[in-house]
């Protein structure tokens, strides 16, 4: 058995190591001349062969949802008497209406005037002023006159390529007091169609706001029609939505004895077995978008010439590569005897498990820390590979094993080449720390190799190893399973304890070296999300578990391709995916969003209401009538039944269609709070206004972050019962846990999800989040009727809609979804190389700021710390102790924060209270898009989001308001650490 060189060490900062494994961290960067250690030389090395480098796969593009234009007038929606009265017939066909007239703020030219817009010609066409002699050209308008008060369904315009870009639609009786009808930003021109205008009105006024070219607005035709049932909203069937009002009954989820997947076992004789998954990467842990050195001994792009930070672009490590989910994860077994009475030279057997063939020595071990060129990238890459011929081939000689069953070895007895566990000759044994160079610290204070070495040694218990793994296959390979992606990947970076397993890391000095994060900061328990190097933070919501097994990796993956997908199209929100046609024309014909990750931006909050005229269709309207049945549940509405669904198509052309049906920002209303030491703050909200009927109820709900929903659903009901309270505390808090029907078994369950708790189990939010925002059905609302109650729905007649193994797989990805680790420790960045913003810390702040969060007693809802249960299917969140920062309680927040809408026990004023983990990481994961806190998104800071809390938290929000300002800082400095 051969020690086998590390592949292309000194391109990948590898040094002189001589007993290594191939190095999976190969790199494109200059090589870094280092003296060698001295080693025993190795007899008859295998040849180093080039492999290539992983494609560079750079992040998707943002598409982020266009805003109106700031500034922009809003006008009140029309009152009920512009709005089509019941006493007028609805046509079974639509009939062309006529209009009078048409006048404008102002024509180009003589030719093409604004009558040319209705005189039934589409050669002709209207152009507005927008000569040099027009000051404003964008505010230009062409108005209907009907003669008289008309009944309009619906409205065809037909532009010219100089179209507007944004404008609004008016209605008027008087061409005086005008009211705004639907309002349209980033238009496409073309031809436009407006449904469903629900109009009684003499007047109608086309109102630009900004044009798509340099020259005026030009239209070739607007067309109008009477209302009928092709372009008028029906009434609904509506039934009551039912809602226990107490936990009479209550039956917890079921909780399965074994867990899908096992990612930690320890055998008879005290070895401890570590199962994880892999996916591929493009780049390193530690690559960002800058050059970085330590100063003196390369390019550092992290500061400017002034030596401020300075932040050229993030890298490409938490962002997924091309077809992630397609034989692109893998499985590793580390085998260790640390553990085992009287074992006194312990050692890792590692096993890998990938979907195709690969050559060997596809991982490496321990980062080159001794030489001050390697910051970010290269390893020393000790061990050894049991049959050196697998790397030396020039195919993939390492064959795929089946991936073995929960809590058994698949070669416990007879292993291979007496090496007890491993597989084949593909296997690697590590069992010494390398030496290495002995290090002292330069004038400039760099830790650099000072002439002495340090001898390699045996293993021990509680060594702290880093490792990689690396995606070593060939074309070849690849082509046989039927795959024309790259054949060579990078993955994750792990820090294995031996003796105890896989911990979450962050970097400390030298050069951003792994160390195990200390167990106050694990938010989401071992499963939390490493620190983040690699200036990737707009993923950092959405990473799986730092525990994750090796077959669930593959489970997380193809969820995460389901919430990505647009359920219209089946094409994936990220450039260069295979279409998911199982996700093909699954929605109804109105919705919100096509995908999940529409609304949750990242993984995070959907768009905050930031400016006038705002269309809220990456939020949740939830909506009702005022009526209820004899049992006192509330009745969907009749019209838009449980939810607002803003957006429509055609279900027979795909084409997109605007019916209406929107909500949108009207305006703000503010007032000022002052705070003991003088500060001001603003506290602002959006008044809401609606394109249709005002429903008699409503609740405006931005979409919440998507982290850790495994981890509450683990926690056993009688954890979270056991805070229920009957009396209020000292404080005012009293605490009240919300039940709800599980919509497969009609029994009462606690709930636990979603703005007022009112969903028992990520199935059910999962299944109605895809009913009520994107109208598509699933075995669990396997109807669009559903929208409207239950009445009439029933699987008899089912839709078509989710199949139920991409229920299966979304629900299995938000329950391996994890949390990222507190950032609250130094980490240990190369002297001169700027920290990244998010891991710029202040210990002490962050440490006095958790004690003011206890102290004026924020944890009396925002429970800081609970344990997990059995009950999950997931090893990976079981018996876990984790800091959500939620009690998972209704609390009553007072009449600022209160809706008009009851779910069960939630009245309109009560709130689940939601989880604080990652709130720090807000701004960053949003990536630009504006994101707000609160149900309604309406605070545009924690600062903000703390004094809009009343009811139960006024005693506290008031501690908060007269704090002295270094504690207030430190709070909100520790809040911005979770």
């Amino acid at each position: 058995m051969l020690p086998l060189l590390a592949l292309s060490i000194s391109a990948c900062g590898g040094g002189g190591d001589t007993t290594a494994v191939p190095d999976p961290s190969g790199s494109d960067k200059p090589p870094v001349i280092a003296p060698p250690i001295v080693t025993p030389p190795v007899e008859n090395p295998p040849p180093v062969q080039e492999l290539p480098e992983p494609e560079l796969e750079t992040l998707p593009d943002v598409k982020a949802a266009a805003l109106p234009k700031a500034g922009a007038p809003s006008l009140p929606p029309p009152p009920a008497s512009l709005r089509i009265p019941d006493s007028v017939l609805t046509m079974a066909v639509a009939q062309p209406l006529s209009v009078v007239s048409v006048t404008s703020s102002g024509d180009e030219n003589e030719n093409n005037t604004a009558a040319k817009a209705a005189d039934a010609d589409l050669t002709s066409r209207w152009e507005s002023a927008w000569g040099d002699e027009v000051s404003d050209a964008d505010n230009a308008w062409l108005q209907f006159d009907f003669g008289v008060k008309t009944a309009v369904g619906k409205m065809t315009l037909h532009w010219e390529n100089a179209h507007a870009a944004e404008y609004a639609i008016y209605i008027s009786d008087d061409a005086q007091n005008w009211y705004q009808l639907r309002y349209v930003v980033d238009s496409k021109g073309k031809t436009e169609e407006f449904f469903n205008l629900n109009m009684y009105a003499r007047y109608l006024r086309i109102q630009g706001i900004s044009r798509k070219t340099q020259y005026g607005y030009s239209l070739f035709e607007a067309e109008f029609a009477a209302p009928d049932s092709t372009n008028s909203m029906p009434e609904l069937n509506t039934s009551a939505i039912t809602f226990p009002l107490n936990g009479s009954g209550r039956i917890p989820l079921p909780a399965p004895v074994k867990p899908i997947e096992m990612v930690r076992f320890t055998l008879a004789d005290g070895t401890l077995v570590t199962r994880f998954g892999m996916v591929g990467r493009s780049r390193h842990a530690r690559e960002r978008g800058e050059d970085w050195n330590e100063i003196g001994f390369g390019v550092n792009d992290t500061v400017d010439p002034a030596g401020k930070p300075l932040d050229k672009g993030p890298g490409a490590h938490l962002n997924f590569v091309a077809n992630y989910f397609k034989n692109r994860t893998w499985g590793v077994e580390f085998i260790d005897n640390s553990n085992v009475a009287g074992v006194t030279e312990p050692r890792i057997v590692v096993n890998q498990y990938y979907q195709q063939a690969q050559k060997g020595g596809g991982h490496s071990f321990v980062r080159r820390f001794d030489e001050p060129g390697v910051t970010g990238f290269g390893w020393m890459s000790p061990g050894d590979l049991l049959d050196d011929s697998t790397y030396q081939d020039p195919g993939a000689a390492c064959p795929v094993v089946a991936k073995p069953v929960n809590g058994v070895l698949l070669r416990p007895d007879s292993g291979y080449n007496g090496v007890i566990g491993a597989n084949d000759g593909c296997s690697v044994v590590f069992d010494r720390y390398p030496g290495h160079r002995a290090l002292s610290a330069n004038a400039d204070g760099v830790l650099v190799p000072n002439g002495s070495s340090v001898d390699p040694r045996v293993l021990r218990k509680g060594d702290v190893i880093e490792f990689t793994g690396s995606f070593f296959s060939t074309r070849e390979a690849m082509d046989a399973i039927g795959d024309n992606g790259a054949f060579r990947y990078y993955t994750n970076e792990l820090t294995y304890v031996m003796g105890q397993g896989l911990r979450p890391w962050y970097g400390v000095q030298p050069r951003l070296m792994n160390e195990p994060l200390p167990e106050h900061t694990l938010q989401g328990g071992l499963g939390s999300v490493s620190y983040d190097y690699a200036d990737n933070s707009t993923f950092i919501f959405q990473q799986p578990h730092n525990t994750i097994g090796m077959q669930n990796m593959q489970r997380f993956m193809e969820g995460r391709r389901w919430l990505h997908t647009n359920l219209w199209t089946g094409e994936h929100n990220e450039d260069g995916n295979d279409r998911n046609d199982a996700g093909r024309q699954l929605q109804g014909p109105r919705f919100n969003q096509s995908s999940c990750f529409n609304c949750h931006v990242n993984n995070g909050r959907s768009v905050a209401p930031t400016v006038r005229n705002q269309k809220l269709d990456t939020m949740a309207v939830r909506v009702g009538a005022t009526g209820t049945d004899a049992n006192g549940h509330y009745l969907p509405h009749p019209i838009y039944g449980q939810a607002l669904q803003m957006n429509a198509r055609s279900v027979e052309t795909g084409a997109l269609q605007n019916w209406g049906n929107a909500a949108w920002v009207a305006d703000f209303v503010s007032r000022n709070v002052s705070l003991a030491d003088g500060t001001q703050v603003e506290l602002r909200k959006a008044t809401v206004a609606f394109e249709g009927p005002e429903p008699e109820v409503y609740s405006v709900r931005q979409a919440q972050p998507l982290i850790g929903m495994g981890l509450l659903e683990a926690i056993s009901d009688e954890t979270i019962l056991s805070r229920v309270r009957s009396t209020p505390d000292a404080d005012g808090v009293l605490g009240t846990a919300n039940y709800a029907y599980d919509p497969e078994t009609a029994e009462v369950r606690l709930g636990r999800y979603g703005w007022k708790g009112s969903k028992v189990s990520i199935r059910h939010q999962v299944t109605n989040a895809a009913l009520l925002d994107m109208a598509v059905t699933s075995s669990v609302y396997p109807k669009q009727a559903c929208l409207a109650g239950p009445q009439d729905c029933d699987s008899a007649t089912a839709e078509p809609g989710l199949p139920d193994e991409a229920v299966t797989a979304m629900t299995q990805y938000l329950h391996l979804l994890a949390v990222p680790a507190q950032r609250s420790v130094i980490s240990g960045f190369p002297k001169g190389v700027s920290p990244l913003a998010y891991l710029d810390v202040d210990p002490a702040k962050i440490a006095a700021g958790e004690k003011v969060f206890k102290d004026i007693r924020c944890v009396a809802c925002h429970v800081s710390e609970v344990k997990t249960s059995a009950r999950s299917e997931f090893d990976e969140v079981r018996n876990q102790t984790i800091k959500p920062y939620t009690d998972l309680l209704l609390h009553d927040m007072g009449p600022e924060l209160a809706d008009n809408f009851s779910e069960g026990l939630a009245t309109g004023s009560m709130w689940r209270t939601p989880a604080l983990w990652g709130i720090g990481y807000t701004q960053f994961v949003a990536g630009g898009t504006p994101a707000g806190y609160l149900h309604d998104g309406r605070a545009r800071t924690l600062t903000e989001a703390i004094l809009w809390h009343g009811g139960e938290a006024e005693v506290i929000k008031n501690r908060f308001v007269n704090l002295p300002t270094a504690e207030r800082e430190a709070l909100l400095a520790f809040l911005n650490s979770l």
